[in-house]
């Protein structure tokens, strides 16, 4: 496949200003790289697949003594958040399960459950501090706008959404209509445990 230099320049901009300066959504993070570069034609432009690798990439380049730490730190932190809220059905997604998470990252847990306010009055109950608000996501060619709680936890900001049970079967999809990877907490838990084991080994 022919190399694009002008994507691959906008998917290493954006992988930068991920990585060092918190801008957390890949799409915004590729319109800025383009304007900072002075590329308007949309082809031009990368796709996430496109900018995840170029996070990996800068990770191991630029930070490779220190994000894999933080990488691990942030799933444990997700897997206690998930069995804290084992009985909603927690999904792990966004930058912590697909490895791409860094310094300025946050947890994104998916719930599925027919009353929001169950999770609230969960919250509650235990004197977790929250605020509520409301996450968009395209399902089924549509944008939509889904309940959000945000922790402040110790290390990052959680945001936990609340779906009904039968969107668990249809993932929603990103600003580039692809589909977004899930994890359950035993997928999480086999997944830190990998890591773990690769370590161990090096």
């Amino acid at each position: 496949m022919k190399i694009n230099p002008a994507r691959e320049l906008v998917a290493q901009l954006a992988a930068q200003l991920i990585c060092e300066h918190g801008v957390r959504d890949f799409a915004a993070a590729k319109r800025k790289a383009a304007r900072q570069l002075g590329i308007a034609e949309p082809h031009h432009l990368p796709g996430n697949p496109e900018i995840e690798a170029a996070v990996k990439s800068y990770h191991a380049l630029y930070q490779s003594q220190t994000q894999p730490a933080v990488l691990r730190e942030l799933r444990q932190a997700a897997i206690d958040i998930m069995q804290m809220l084992a009985e909603f059905q927690p999904y792990l997604t966004g930058a912590v399960l697909n490895g791409t998470a860094g310094k300025h990252s946050d947890i994104r847990i998916e719930l599925f459950t027919d009353n929001e306010k169950e999770v609230e009055l969960y919250l509650l109950n235990r004197n977790i501090q929250f605020k509520q608000g409301q996450h968009q996501i395209i399902h089924q060619g549509s944008r939509k706008q889904i309940p959000c709680f945000i922790l402040d936890y110790d290390i990052c900001d959680i945001y936990i959404t609340v779906n009904p049970p039968g969107a668990i079967r249809n993932a929603p999809r990103n600003s580039n209509y692809e589909p977004l990877k899930r994890a359950s907490l035993n997928q999480v838990l086999t997944l830190i445990e990998d890591s773990a084991s690769s370590d161990s080994i090096l």
